[in-house]
């Protein structure tokens, strides 16, 4: 029990218990970490349609509500740019920048604002994109190209511990977290705000995947280290926390 009894206190951790003699980053007036992960000038930069509300094919929040659920068989239909640009912002869009690029505010709630995640995309049927890996750049509301992988899947079905329907999606949503954008405000207690804000991001999918008669279905079971090296991340200052397929319904 002694193992259980540590994860429960990591879940009721806050900052009552830390007192006033530890004092944060941001406390201690460090700089923070930037909004958005860099990319290289030369890196391969594709713009998204604008999002439109013409896009759904149905509208009403009650709706989506009560038909909300996990959907892990998908027809072999392509998703439009423009349906890839409304999911892409409905999880993790950008409404406002405040300040010298202080924090964001987003379509989704986030403690602190920090939002801590990064889009990586594995698409398999998309419009208008080659089949391959790509990163989400929220500020700019863009895409911006990995890698090629005509293996994705695979590869996904192998990551996601042998869940087929991983692959046989059309596109693959993978957020990672950041840690450093919730620690340098909020410390120890940066990890629990961080899982309960991964939460709110795949809600979102699940929510805009209805409106647009697509399905998804949230994974966290994955090969942790394998995933990882598949995007590039160092397992360490940024990791996978969470994926969900999507494609068309049948």
């Amino acid at each position: 029990m002694t193992a259980f009894k540590q994860l429960r206190d990591f879940m009721k951790s806050n900052f009552a218990e830390w007192g006033d003699e530890i004092l944060s980053d941001q406390q201690k007036e460090l700089p923070q970490p930037p909004l958005e992960k860099p990319y290289a000038e030369d890196a391969e930069i594709i713009d998204l349609p604008q999002v439109v509300e013409s896009v759904l094919t149905q509208n009403s929040l009650f709706s989506a509500i009560i038909k909300r659920k996990s959907n892990r068989v998908y027809a072999k239909e392509c998703l439009s740019l423009e349906e890839l640009s409304f999911l892409l912002y409905a999880t993790q869009g950008v409404k406002k920048v405040n300040g010298e690029n202080y924090a964001t505010i987003r379509t989704v709630p986030s403690g602190g604002a920090r939002h801590p995640f990064e889009t990586y995309l594995v698409v398999q049927r998309v419009e208008g994109l080659r089949k391959g890996v790509y990163r989400y750049l929220a500020l700019s509301h863009q895409l911006q190209f990995l890698f090629e992988d005509e293996g994705s899947v695979q590869h996904m079905s192998d990551y996601a511990l042998e869940q087929p329907f991983a692959g046989e999606c059309a596109v693959t949503f993978i957020w990672s977290c950041v840690p450093y954008r919730g620690e340098w405000r909020y410390m120890m207690t940066a990890h629990k705000v961080m899982l309960l804000d991964a939460g709110h991001v795949c809600q979102n999918l699940y929510l805009a995947c209805e409106g647009i008669r697509c399905g998804t279905c949230a994974i966290a079971a994955y090969d942790q280290k394998g995933i990882d090296a598949y995007l590039g991340l160092d397992g360490e200052n940024e990791y996978v926390i969470y994926m969900a397929p999507v494609g068309k319904l049948k």
